[in-house]
């Protein structure tokens, strides 16, 4: 499967944005996805993740204003942001695989696909 991030963009703290990684090559049903972000300077760390049968988790960082979500019809997973801080300016990143197990969704090592990354900024 192919995927494609996008709908980043500069929103001030406290803003929203909703960010999207359409999938092409296969059906998203059977694949688990997550968001990963990198910020300046830092390495590549877990936001969200979605297992094939639905089941979610989340970092701490982000728990209770990001929702990870996917729509097989648009074969298209989404990530709402909501109440964004400054320290979530980064290029943020969506991964799928149809393996991952849903104790190992954090983990960068599961997924075997991932798109280009699309950059979020938010202004303080």
């Amino acid at each position: 499967v192919q995927l494609q991030a996008s709908g980043g963009g500069l929103v001030q703290a406290g803003g929203a944005l909703r960010l999207s990684c359409a999938a092409t090559g296969r059906s998203i049903r059977s694949y688990g996805v997550a968001w990963f972000r990198q910020g300046p300077g830092k390495e590549r760390n877990f936001v969200a993740g979605m297992h094939r049968s639905g089941g979610t988790t989340y970092s701490d960082s982000v728990k209770g204003r990001f929702t990870i979500s996917k729509d097989s019809s648009k074969n298209t997973a989404y990530l709402l942001m909501n109440n964004l801080r400054p320290e979530g300016t980064a290029v943020y990143y969506c991964a799928a695989s149809p393996s991952v197990i849903l104790s190992n969704l954090a983990s960068q090592t599961a997924y075997g696909n991932w798109g280009q990354g699309t950059l979020v900024t938010v202004s303080s």
